[in-house]
């Protein structure tokens, strides 16, 4: 199965107006200067000699620069590590598969997947788990009709595409509202 991680981030992030997710709009006017407050300490350090062997191993190359990585990389490249080790063979294989596609994006196209990855996290959870469940359901229809609705979503006029959307909220709520009492 050949998944490219951007692959997923784009479809799952241009999912975004299909839900009429937008992006939160930008204030008009200068907010207020927030207090002064005492500053937040930073993020501890992970010490290298309390890494695992196995840790080590996989993060040998950052062993002579471990000291002077910021403390939140440090965190994040044991994090990292440790979720590695967690991974079969075949998710390594996989995982390696999708970094190299990835690598090998243009760049603009990575700063575009960045830049909905952002937006999709600053979604409320519920609408994030709206965007994964339309996700998920998109990528079992068969390739065809995925096509398809991707062509008619790209030469829909913005009307039309709102009409959508519509159709989409109502879907869901009349979907959700059918089964809420029933499940009581």
């Amino acid at each position: 199965m050949n998944r490219l991680p951007p692959l997923f981030a784009a479809l799952l992030l241009s999912s975004l107006p299909v839900l009429g997710a937008e992006p939160p709009p930008a204030q008009t006017t200068a907010p207020a200067p927030a207090p002064a407050a005492a500053p937040v300490p930073a993020a501890p350090g992970v010490a290298w000699s309390s890494l695992s062997a196995p840790q080590q191993q996989a993060l040998g190359r950052f062993q002579g620069q471990w000291g002077t990585l910021p403390p939140e990389r440090q965190q994040a490249l044991a994090t990292g590590a440790q979720r590695w080790l967690s991974m079969s063979p075949q998710q390594r294989s996989d995982a390696r598969g999708r970094f190299q596609s990835w690598q090998q994006l243009p760049p603009d196209q990575r700063a575009l997947i960045r830049q909905r990855w952002q937006r999709f996290q600053q979604l409320p959870a519920d609408q994030q788990q709206a965007v994964r469940q339309n996700f998920h359901a998109f990528s079992r229809l068969p390739p065809g009709q995925r096509s398809q609705l991707r062509e008619r979503w790209l030469n829909a006029t913005p009307q039309e595409r709102s009409q959508m959307l519509q159709r989409q909220r109502a879907l869901r709520l009349e979907h959700s509202g059918a089964r809420g009492p029933r499940g009581r």
